[in-house]
């Protein structure tokens, strides 16, 4: 089976089993930016992804693994608007082209709670280059945790969100063709809750955090308060809550489709 991952710090403790553990030889995976991920899923070349929110709006035939996902219960640190602007002065917004759940969600919260309109463009995540035309810029995933917030105004869209509305945001989780699930003999619920439990523990936390300070510049303690703090791996009852309220409200605003109804891959109740 085709695995098609993000390549992001956030996503690292999600892929412990299948870069780490003998699991990884029952998938041949890729790596990728979330648009793209959700691209291969949507035309076949991958069976199963870890896929933005949006995505699940409008490809059909996907189902939901149950169980994990990244989230956010508070600042989630790596959805930023930016701009040299107070909110009030922003006209006009570039946003991430690697983004769809997030470009989405700033729609929603500027129409639904900031006011005014505003003009949108994708752009790729170059922050000069964004803000060199437009009024902000919103960034996701590395290059939104290497901004320098004490130059810019800045907004953690997951908190304004949770501020907003009392609910978790959801940014992602593992979904599954529909013929792949069908078709597959291993437990992948299962598989995949099991590879974000090995990588969220402690000896494994910090070699992550290790490498991807090298890669990112950052310091190691930043990276492991952001892991185990601002990301929330567990797709819960109260995300699911969070996540059936994005769709309905990026659906009033244009932002998204309509959501099919929550389907989940082959597994009992129980674990969902």
């Amino acid at each position: 089976m085709h695995i098609s991952a993000i390549s992001y710090l956030n996503t690292a403790p999600l892929m412990w089993d299948f870069e780490h553990g003998s699991v990884g030889d029952a998938f041949d995976i890729s790596y990728t930016i979330p648009s793209r991920c959700a691209r291969e899923l949507q035309n076949g070349k991958a069976d199963i992804g870890i896929v933005p929110s949006a995505a699940y709006a409008f490809i059909p035939g996907l189902s939901i693994l149950p169980g994990v996902a990244i989230a956010s219960k508070q600042a989630v640190r790596s959805i930023l608007l930016v701009s040299a602007k107070p909110l009030a002065q922003i006209r006009t917004v570039a946003l991430d082209s690697s983004s769809l759940t997030s470009a989405a969600l700033a729609r929603v919260l500027f129409e639904k709670y900031w006011g005014g309109t505003r003009e949108f463009s994708s752009l790729p995540p170059n922050l000069d280059s964004m803000l060199s035309g437009n009024d902000a810029a919103l960034l996701i995933g590395d290059p939104a945790l290497q901004v320098d917030r004490s130059r810019y105004y800045t907004w953690d869209l997951a908190e304004e969100w949770i501020r907003l509305t009392g609910k978790p945001f959801v940014f992602a989780f593992w979904a599954v063709r529909d013929e792949a699930d069908r078709d597959s003999t291993l437990d992948l619920p299962a598989v995949f809750q099991k590879s974000r439990d090995h990588g969220l523990q402690s000896d494994n936390l910090r070699r992550i955090t290790k490498e991807w300070s090298v890669k990112l510049g950052l310091p190691v303690e930043d990276l492991h308060a952001y892991l185990t703090s601002n990301i929330f791996y567990y797709l819960d009852e109260s995300c699911l809550e969070g996540l059936r309220l994005f769709y309905r409200y990026a659906h009033e605003c244009k932002a998204l489709p309509s959501a099919p109804e929550l389907n989940f891959a082959n597994t009992s109740p129980a674990l969902i």
